[in-house]
């Protein structure tokens, strides 16, 4: 399969076998997320090391991590269905100014974020879930990962912009190198220089910048990809309507996921009256989910690999050619959560002793919770691909209900509920339990769709190079 370039991104886009294009598009993808959720899962190792109210404000952190990527997500994704869309239909300039948009916003917005967050620091950390043991820990943490607000959020927005461009190896480059930079630099600022959880936040906003500077190089001298460029940043309300409205799934899916991670580390502060199985609960979530997107990042990726083809076939109007696509990415895609689920039961407690075996009540909690959460985890391939589908093609109310259900309504209410009705238990299901009910809604979404675009005639093969 040769490299995607101007010249033939229209020739791969719409007729290349998706078996060959889809996987090459998705490899740099998968790779960036795992890279990714690996160096979350590294500040969740290393700090780990420390106590279990270290580990305990990770996760704490990690829902205003997710709130600040969800709202980069927003704008990139959003920007970038756009970027691809008016690719497939030749309009190049216009696709030139939604690279630049996006980019300058999440620059703006990243630092207005920096500020907010760092002027009320511990006000914040109490709300999403700290308690008064995890608390200091949460505050060192947090407080340098909002300084790398603006570089975290450009960084995923040019990722997005690379990926729908058909370039996601050049965006492979800038995340994988920093998230080797964060892997690297944990253990020399936490251990060796004694910062302790400071010392990992430092790490994850060095390796940030890293990443930022890389990104911009490669979206600013490669031939093949549209220039960040100031003189292009002519945003309307009209520009950001449309991004929005593409946009806001991301924002469901993660926006609303951090939400209910808050929910979940606040109820966990009320399942028990001894501080030590309330801090071992919230350090437990942190781990389990921590691990479980590892998991799902391959996926994810996988999902963003399917994305560019998605809404670059939608705009040309090759409808048959996308329904192609959701079908054969659903099923690879529950394939690989198969075989990744099944392996992680086998070793689901020397996972969780990986991060924490100092602590009894942290292997209880955390080994039963993960062994659920992977129960029911197969059930992600075909929900991740009905909301990058719908997404791409510009189904923005249906995208967001897809990418709001399980990790949104579904689960903030079973937490509810159960946790109201079981205690512990109840938390520790509730998880899988939204997995069960979102997989279902998106399903019945999906075939709807499937079945309009079908109704819909494939228009003929554009005339043109790009």
């Amino acid at each position: 399969m040769p490299k995607i370039t101007i010249e033939n991104r229209q020739q791969l886009m719409l007729q290349a076998p998706l078996r060959k294009i889809i996987p090459q598009l998705a490899v740099p993808t998968v790779i960036s997320m795992l890279v990714t959720s690996v160096y979350s899962m590294a500040d969740t190792f290393f700090v780990s090391r420390i106590s279990t109210e270290a580990s305990g404000a990770v996760g704490i952190v990690f829902s205003a991590m997710s709130i600040i990527q969800a709202l980069a997500f927003t704008i990139g994704m959003g920007s970038g269905t756009n970027l691809s869309q008016c690719l497939g239909a030749g309009k190049d300039e216009e696709a030139g100014k939604y690279v630049s948009v996006a980019f300058f916003t999440a620059f703006a917005l990243g630092l207005v974020l920096m500020t907010v967050c760092n002027l009320n620091l511990e006000g914040l950390v109490r709300f999403l879930g700290a308690t008064e043991g995890i608390a200091p820990d949460a505050m060192a943490y947090a407080s340098y990962i909002f300084y790398s607000a603006p570089f975290m959020m450009t960084s995923f927005v040019m990722n997005n912009l690379l990926r729908f461009q058909g370039m996601a190896s050049y965006a492979m480059v800038g995340i994988t190198t920093g998230g080797i930079l964060n892997i690297a630099l944990d253990p020399l600022f936490i251990f060796a220089l004694n910062l302790g959880t400071a010392g990992a936040a430092i790490a994850t906003a060095i390796s940030q910048l890293v990443s930022f500077l890389i990104l911009l190089f490669m979206c600013n001298t490669r031939r093949d990809t549209i220039s960040v460029s100031f003189r292009n940043f002519r945003p309307t309300l009209k520009m950001y309507g449309r991004i929005l409205h593409h946009g806001v799934p991301s924002l469901g899916r993660q926006g609303i996921a951090s939400v209910a991670t808050i929910i979940l580390n606040r109820v966990a502060g009320g399942v028990a009256t001894d501080p030590a199985v309330v801090n071992a609960a919230i350090a437990s979530i942190s781990i389990v989910n921590r691990f479980v997107m590892f998991i799902n990042s391959a996926v994810i990726g996988f999902g963003q690999g399917f994305q560019p083809v998605c809404s670059y076939c939608f705009g040309a109007g090759r409808y048959s050619r996308v329904r192609e696509a959701y079908s054969y990415c659903g099923r690879v895609a529950t394939l690989i959560l198969v075989a990744l689920a099944g392996l992680a039961l086998i070793f689901s407690e020397d996972i969780i002793r990986l991060f924490r075996a100092e602590d009894p009540e942290v292997v209880r909690i955390g080994t039963f919770m993960l062994r659920c959460q992977l129960c029911t985890l197969p059930l992600w391939g075909f929900y991740v691909m009905a909301n990058m589908c719908t997404q791409s093609m510009g189904y923005g109310f249906l995208s967001t209900i897809i990418s709001s259900a399980r990790q949104g309504f579904f689960l903030i209410t079973f937490v509810l509920i159960l946790t109201s009705l079981f205690g512990l238990t109840g938390l520790e299901i509730a998880q899988p339990v939204a997995d069960v009910a979102a997989f279902i809604l998106a399903i019945i979404l999906m075939r709807g769709i499937m079945r309009h675009l079908k109704e819909l005639p494939d228009k003929e093969l554009p005339d043109r190079k790009r």
